[in-house]
């Protein structure tokens, strides 16, 4: 995806340097903090929030080029945690849930087997749902109007954690619509098909 607009070398330095370093906990100082031996990590000020807004240092970053650079550079590591890595620097983010957000839902053929589905990222990124793009529900984590909360996969992380998408609640009343019975492990449930495999919508029985 081609990038609106170039951003400058000063612009860059600005939103990616880390001059500040932070911990979770104000009473540790960065040098104990979980890493790299005598150093360790650092916190960088950025924040994704729920939303998929990004904050640096509080304020929210509004140029969606900038945005696309960062999101592009986002990684996790083994233990679950994001990292921004940018040629300047890396350390560490905060991120409240998912660090991308699925905003629109496209689908194509009939409602079944035959059925693809592709989600839109806040990020403009198009994620076709299947086996290297699932779609999951955190059954234990509710949304706002007690259902399930849906995530897709957007690409790897380092270890087992992967990087997700929270789809938005609208673009889950979309899905919902599509959902038909099926069957995950032998136990009835509710779910949608994409690109030949079933994925549950509702919690087995």
């Amino acid at each position: 995806m081609q990038l609106e607009g170039k951003l400058s070398d000063h612009e860059f330095r600005q939103a990616a340097r880390p001059d500040v370093s932070l911990s979770p906990d104000p009473l540790m100082p960065p040098s104990s903090f979980p890493g790299t031996p005598g150093t360790g990590p650092r916190l960088l000020p950025f924040l994704i929030q729920r939303d998929g807004t990004w904050l640096y240092r509080g304020s929210a970053i509004k140029r969606k080029a900038m945005l696309c650079m960062f999101s592009s550079m986002l990684t996790r590591d083994p233990e679950g945690t994001y990292w921004l890595k940018t040629p300047m620097e890396q350390g560490i983010i905060q991120v409240e849930d998912a660090p991308f957000v699925a905003v629109e839902l496209d689908f194509r053929g009939t409602c079944g087997r035959q059925q693809n589905l592709c989600f839109r990222t806040n990020m403009d990124e198009l994620i076709c749902v299947g086996p290297e793009h699932p779609l999951s529900c955190d059954w234990d984590r509710p949304s706002d109007d007690c259902a399930s909360v849906p995530y897709v996969h957007v690409r790897d992380g380092e270890g087992a954690f992967p990087i997700l998408a929270r789809v938005t609640r609208a673009v889950h009343y979309e899905l919902a619509a599509l959902a038909v019975p099926g069957h995950v492990k032998g136990q009835p449930c509710l779910g949608v098909w994409s690109q030949d495999c079933f994925f549950p919508l509702s919690r087995p029985a």
